[in-house]
């Protein structure tokens, strides 16, 4: 019987030791795919330069930071909306005067009467409210209260101490009571005069003032400015801006909480010197119960916070002026 040649040819299969087993395997595997990717190429020769992807850019487009809300555009775009309720309003009062409603033709007249002064802003307020209630959700993509950070639960565990907080408040306006005079015959002294202005004040006073003054300053004008003092750093120091933080809302440096609270209570201080007779002494406690009102916003992150506080404030101050007017029947007295 013949034996068969030997054939050279014939892989002879050999066991690799430990150390090179899988170098071995990952150089027959990859062997053939890189001959069959790079046809023609030697071995040992450059590889060729990675083509660029067509439509490179949209293959790697950079991702856009989020957008930290409410920011000064959308106080613009608020302004705008309160402009619009504005003139609304404008022309309420001038139909109103046309029929001599009230018994009042003169608008000089109308802005002394506590009918069409609390009638105007209430029309202002609620078109307001009305038209950003359904716009900036368009923008934000959460809910309007959700954007302006309302957390009313929050405002509800903290009652006590938000009371308190306007306890204190009040004290520090009694005291400023005290030690600065305020300017006789002042505008709002003016309108207090009209029949059944205290009883009329005091309701709005403590229910559709603090909502929308809050809504204003503390919900959009407030965290506006501690965005905007955080995005100057962030460009003059070269830094990326924060993550968002709980439900999307945004975070701040403390040194922009502090800048941010102090440009509201001034704007705060500066819309109410008008009321008050020009008198520096009320600007100045103005600023301070609109420091607490800000602190307590950015520290809890409920408007619904500061909006309580703001409304316990303005209580306490009216039972003052009820009890010491007799009812709102001596004002003189006060």
């Amino acid at each position: 019987m013949s034996t068969l040649p030997k054939d050279d040819s014939t892989p002879q299969l050999h066991e690799p030791n430990s150390a090179g087993a899988d170098a071995t395997c990952e150089g027959a595997l990859a062997g053939p795919v890189a001959a069959q990717a790079e046809p023609g190429t030697r071995e040992g020769a450059e590889p060729p330069a990675p083509q660029p992807l067509l439509f490179q850019n949209w293959e790697h487009s950079a991702v856009a930071p989020a957008e930290r809300i409410p920011h000064l555009g959308h106080c613009v775009l608020l302004a705008l909306f309160a402009l619009i309720a504005l003139l609304l309003s404008s022309l309420a009062v001038s139909a109103a005067l046309r029929v001599h409603l009230y018994g009042i033709g003169k608008r000089a007249d109308a802005m002394l009467d506590i009918h069409y002064t609390l009638g105007s802003e209430l029309i202002l307020y609620l078109v307001t409210l009305a038209i950003a209630y359904f716009v900036f959700p368009l923008f934000w993509q959460k809910s309007f209260l959700d954007g302006i950070q309302w957390n009313g639960r929050t405002a509800a565990r903290l009652h006590l101490q938000l009371i308190f907080c306007a306890f204190l408040c009040f004290l520090l306006a009694m005291l400023s009571g005290l030690l600065i005079s305020s300017p006789k015959n002042a505008p709002i002294d003016k309108i207090f005069q009209s029949p059944g202005a205290p009883w009329l004040m005091f309701a709005f006073g403590v229910t559709i003032a603090p909502f929308f003054e809050e809504m204003f300053f503390r919900g959009f004008f407030l965290p506006a400015m501690c965005t905007a003092c955080d995005w100057v750093n962030e460009r003059i120091n070269k830094t990326v801006p924060p993550l968002l933080g709980e439900r999307g809302h945004p975070r701040w440096s403390r040194s922009a909480m502090i800048s941010g609270a102090s440009f509201t209570s001034l704007a705060f201080a500066a819309i109410h010197l008008a009321q008050t007779g020009y008198s520096w002494g009320s600007f100045a406690l103005l600023i301070c119960v609109s420091l607490v009102l800000s602190v307590v916003r950015l520290t809890t992150r409920s408007l619904a916070a500061s909006v309580l506080v703001h409304a316990a404030y303005n209580f306490l101050l009216f039972s003052v002026m009820l009890i010491g007017s007799e009812g709102f029947r001596h004002m003189d007295k006060l």
